[in-house]
């Protein structure tokens, strides 16, 4: 079977497979975003790509129930959600159209003595790879490849092996669109065969979203190859409670932050650690709320949570929640019905534990007690990751010392589901390196030439 199929995590039926790319194929798709880019990229300007970029947005608008029913069957997002990448997409395809053209506009240098003038001038670099997961199958392209797109650098995409509706979708998007050939070029690149995509001459970076192996091997051969390269890996994501004027709200927050997309998200908080004087509330209003959700069919307008994405992933996540217990957790909820894994609270993790330096790429939380506000930040940054974190307070002093001192790339104070086109993503240590969206989202694989008049 190619490696490239899709599996309905609802059902497990096998509904369609893909041929993998042989070698002929791949060297003609590395030549023929190489040629776009030396022809294309200097025929163009940053403006006239961004319509081109808008279109690209405009499409996801005009197609969004058929791309959202593509990853309902896929991936099991519940259909709701998958409305909602969707238009998350459409609106960072616009805000790249919008925005692109001022943030590559030349920037002059202040100069400290001698006559003339001096500018920096942002241009492209060549040919990317893109090396997608399967969580938010449009999302992660989007703001891959939008930004890039606008620079004048081309694209070669390698989706997820159970994303290739998605894929192909998406390259019938970019071809409706106006790019010319080679701009955007799908590929169904078996792992090995992208070692050699990352080692060619003509590629000149590579970003990849997906799991710390997966990063760390990516940035080994990109390293070797002296490639830029921006990894989104994975995160356990804390939410720390200090203090609320509604513990209802708050923890309906919570809820929402640890169950978007199934809890399949990178972002998604992980780690609840509440302080003393609120734990015990707080403990029984989030478990009873978050053992309430029940899986229900993705394709259902309102299903909250879905299936995980494949047996791969159900196998994996209920094997973590076992060996977590074994180790001395206690549990509220969990088990599965196929891929249906029902909603954990897990307490008592100890640093001893190996589920308190894991993620839980599912719906499972872990919920700690802290004694102060400075136990409560140890405990957050007690893991080897640093994407996201969330922190609420009603003190707005607290908040910024709190937020100043997560290792991590971003905080939310007081808000969860926030993120936008404009908001730069991204993480530290185990969770990556680089920026995606906003405009740091744009400065990722550009030249940063200097010129310098006399």
């Amino acid at each position: 079977m190619s490696s490239f199929a899709v599996v309905n995590p609802a059902t497990g039926e096998l509904l369609e497979e893909f041929p993998e790319i042989g070698a002929a194929e791949l060297e003609a798709s590395i030549a023929s975003a190489d040629s776009a880019h030396r022809t294309w990229s200097r025929s163009t300007t940053a403006a006239q790509r961004a319509e081109l970029v808008r279109r690209v947005g405009e499409l996801h608008s005009e197609r969004r129930e058929e791309l959202a029913d593509i990853i309902v069957t896929e991936m099991g997002k519940p259909r709701d959600q998958a409305l909602g990448e969707v238009d998350f997409c459409a609106d960072i395809y616009s805000y790249y159209a919008d925005n692109g053209p001022s943030l590559l506009a030349d920037e002059p240098i202040e100069l400290s003595g001698g006559s003339g003038s001096a500018l920096v001038r942002y241009q492209s670099l060549g040919v990317i790879l893109g090396i997608m997961p399967w969580n938010f199958p449009y999302y992660q392209v989007a703001r891959f490849a939008g930004p890039n797109l606008v620079i004048g650098n081309t694209v070669l995409l390698k989706h997820a092996p159970q994303c290739p509706r998605s894929a192909t979708a998406l390259v019938e998007i970019y071809r409706d669109a106006g790019f010319p050939e080679g701009a955007y070029v799908n590929i169904f690149a078996t792992n090995a065969q992208i070692e050699g995509v990352i080692a060619d001459p003509r590629v000149q970076g590579v970003s990849l979203t997906g799991s710390e192996r997966a990063g760390s091997a990516v940035a080994e051969i990109a390293g070797r190859n002296l490639k830029k390269v921006v990894l989104e890996l994975g995160g356990s994501d804390p939410f720390i409670l200090l203090s609320t004027a509604d513990m209802d709200a708050t923890v309906e927050s919570a809820v929402a932050a640890r169950l978007d997309n199934s809890g399949q998200s990178c972002n998604a908080a992980k780690r609840f650690i509440v302080i003393d004087s609120l734990y015990d509330e707080f403990l029984d209003k989030f478990t009873k709320a978050l053992t309430a959700a029940k899986p229900a069919d993705p394709a259902q307008d309102g299903a909250a949570l879905g299936p995980l994405s494949s047996a791969t992933a159900t196998a994996r996540l209920g094997d973590q929640v076992d060996r977590a217990v074994a180790s001395g957790a206690s549990i509220v909820g969990g088990g599965h019905d196929g891929n249906f894994f029902r909603p954990a609270v897990l307490t008592g993790v100890e640093p001893s534990n190996d589920a308190y330096r894991e993620e839980f790429f599912g719906p499972v939380a872990s919920v700690y007690r802290a004694t102060s506000e400075e136990d409560a930040i140890a405990t957050a940054n007690a893991t080897p990751f640093g994407l996201g974190s969330y922190v609420f307070t009603t003190d707005p002093d607290q908040a910024m010392r709190v937020a100043d001192a997560m290792d991590a790339g971003m905080v939310f104070i007081n808000v969860v589901g926030a993120d936008s086109a404009e908001l730069p993503f991204g993480g530290v240590k185990r969770s990556g390196f680089g920026r995606e969206l906003g405009k740091f989202g744009i400065g990722e694989f550009v030249n940063r030439k200097m010129i310098r008049i006399g």
